[in-house]
């Protein structure tokens, strides 16, 4: 039962886990009302040929038996009347059918071999006894004796309804006695079957609804099956921190392999590699504000071109990821930028060769 702390609906773990135990809200009234009333009207759809198949078949046993044709290993009555025993058959079929069907449609095939295995609890005499006077046990016969006085009621009424009829079949045919019969049998029968079917759903429901406050769960259980299951925060925290560190050393480490930092000037940082065989260039590192400084810093000792320019400092930052080539967009510019770099780098070799 629900304590009073689990206000929150169960999470879809909580019900798979539940499903797993085989717990699912399952009306088995549901089954044998749904299979009952579909082997109702099969019956009594071919009762029509009923009279007649029965009496050939009895007719055919009689004349066996006084003949002493019938013996226990021949079948020939059974085989002379295949009508008789098909729609028997197609009642059977059609009820076991429409069973598996309301079975399937409450819960879907569940196997739950958990529940198969033997406890204290179910093999405790005082358990048992336990189970006999509960709450659950007046709620069971509560349930079965509702639908059975409303089929009383129904079988009461009709009877009260008819009486003068059945007084009067006296005076009748044995085929009208018959039809008068088999007429309020079926309106029994399916009245009957239709209010066990309407409990049996009504059933169902409640079921759901008491798995459903069952299965509830209290915030603590909550924040506990996210911790299970996604991991717990604090740590999935520092781990992304870690890994935000790593990445950092490593792009720090890449920024020694850059041939120019474009920035913004404070701001932003990028650094990007290039070299002749490349096919174009690729940002290795880039930053803002304190990583920034950082990148700026590694390119003064390693003695890496710096250049300031806004606007792309601006696009390289916002539509390039570290690893990432330069967009075709951006070529020209970053072209001149190397190419200004590379002069300037050439002069001053050729400076110092003449010296």
């Amino acid at each position: 039962m629900a304590q009073a702390n689990q206000t929150e609906q169960a999470t879809p773990r909580r019900r798979q886990k539940a499903r797993e135990k085989g717990q699912v809200a399952r009306s088995r009234d549901l089954i044998g009302a749904a299979s009952g009333m579909a082997a109702t009207f099969v019956l009594f759809s071919l009762m029509s040929s009923f009279p007649l198949a029965w009496r050939g078949f009895f007719h055919d046993c009689l004349e066996g038996a006084v003949s002493s044709n019938l013996r226990m290993d021949a079948l020939p009555p059974f085989l002379n009347h295949p009508g008789l025993f098909a729609a028997t058959a197609a009642a059977l079929g059609l009820g076991w059918t429409v069973a598996l069907a309301s079975a399937l449609a409450q819960g879907g095939l569940v196997f739950a071999p958990t529940s198969l295995l033997p406890t204290a609890s179910r093999m405790s005499p005082a358990a048992k006894l336990g189970q006999l006077f509960s709450i659950t046990a007046l709620r069971g016969l509560i349930k079965s004796l509702l639908p059975a006085a409303a089929v009383a009621y129904l079988g009461v009424g009709c009877l009260r309804r008819d009486w003068p009829l059945l007084m009067a079949l006296s005076a009748r045919s044995s085929r009208a006695m018959l039809g008068f019969a088999v007429g309020r049998l079926f309106e029994v029968a399916w009245k009957s079957a239709l209010v066990l079917l309407i409990w049996a759903v009504l059933d169902y429901l409640f079921e759901r609804r008491h798995l459903s406050t069952e299965l509830k769960m209290s915030r603590q259980e909550l924040t506990d099956e996210y911790k299970e299951s996604e991991g717990n925060p604090v740590i999935k925290g520092r781990i992304r921190r870690l890994q935000r560190q790593v990445r950092r050393r490593r792009m720090l480490e890449d920024t020694k392999r850059a041939a120019v930092v474009i920035t913004n000037p404070t701001e932003y940082a990028i650094a990007i590699e290039y070299r002749p065989d490349m096919p174009a260039p690729v940002v290795v590192a880039k930053g803002r504000n304190l990583l920034a400084a950082q990148i700026k810093e590694i390119a003064r000792w390693q003695n890496i071109p710096m250049v300031e320019n806004p606007p792309l400092a601006h696009d390289l930052y916002r539509t390039v990821e570290v690893g990432q080539s330069v967009p075709a967009k951006l070529y020209a510019v970053l072209a001149e930028i190397l190419a200004a770099i590379y002069r300037a780098q050439a002069r001053a070799l050729a400076a110092g060769g003449r010296r």
